[in-house]
Parts: C-alpha cells; sequence; structure tokens
C-alpha cells in the first residue's frame, strides 16, 4: 500500500482532477499530526487517542519507508535515505512515548517538517 492509496482509502474515492499524491500526503500528515498534538494535550487521560495517533503515525511511516525503499522511487537517492531513516526514528520514539519514556514533540516536529517539505516543493 502506498501513501496515496492509504489517502484515497481515508478520505474515500478521489476523483477531484487536481488532487496530487504529494497533496494527499499532505493531508495525510495533518490529520495524523493534529492527533497527536490532541491526544497529548490530553495528558494522562488522553493516553489511548495518543496510542491511536502514534499507530496511525507509525503505519504512515511504514508506508512511506515501503515507498522509498522502492528502486523505483524517483525521488534522489538522498533524500530516501533520509525518509527511511525518519520512519525508523519514528518508530523507536514512538516506543519510548508509549512506554511514557519520551514526549511526543519529535514525532510533531518532524511531521511537521515534512509538512513544510511537501507544501514548499521540497525533495522533488
Amino acid at each position: 500500500m502506498t501513501a496515496f492509496s492509504l489517502a484515497q482509502r481515508t478520505y474515500g474515492q478521489t476523483t477531484a482532477p487536481t488532487r496530487t499524491a504529494r497533496g494527499a500526503e499532505y493531508d495525510i500528515l495533518v490529520r495524523i499530526t493534529r492527533q497527536l498534538i490532541n491526544a497529548a494535550r490530553k495528558g494522562r487521560g488522553g493516553f489511548s487517542d495518543l496510542c491511536r495517533a502514534i499507530h496511525d503515525n507509525r503505519q504512515m511511516w511504514t508506508i512511506l519507508a515501503g515507498d522509498v525503499a522502492d528502486s523505483d522511487n524517483a525521488l534522489p537517492e538522498e533524500l530516501r535515505a533520509r525518509i527511511f531513516y525518519l520512519a525508523e526514528f519514528t518508530h523507536a520514539h514512538s516506543s519510548k512515548v508509549l512506554r511514557r519514556e519520551a514526549n511526543v514533540a519529535p514525532l510533531v516536529e518532524i511531521n511537521s517538517a515534512v509538512m513544510r517539505g511537501l507544501r514548499t516543493g521540497g525533495g522533488s
């Protein structure tokens, strides 16, 4: 499953001709990042929401890692390697957050940085 496939499943049928894979990725990042922020703001009472948000975030990063690991991916090799590293970091840090050993802020910052890159056209 690609990030675009996840976007289609998440947002329903995409029939708008102006919809791009980059836009879909951006929208998914926005949704998941909001989930992370909102759950973190709830504190201890929002732990189940945080678990769901982290699950969604990990799923998204797993898909992104799979996409950039594909030899047919058109992104520059260095950018693909950075994205793959971010996916690995996200998975490891998420485990620490779930064990209440770390804060969710780095996950939010990573997603936000990727959103900025998508919005400005970085990495294409």
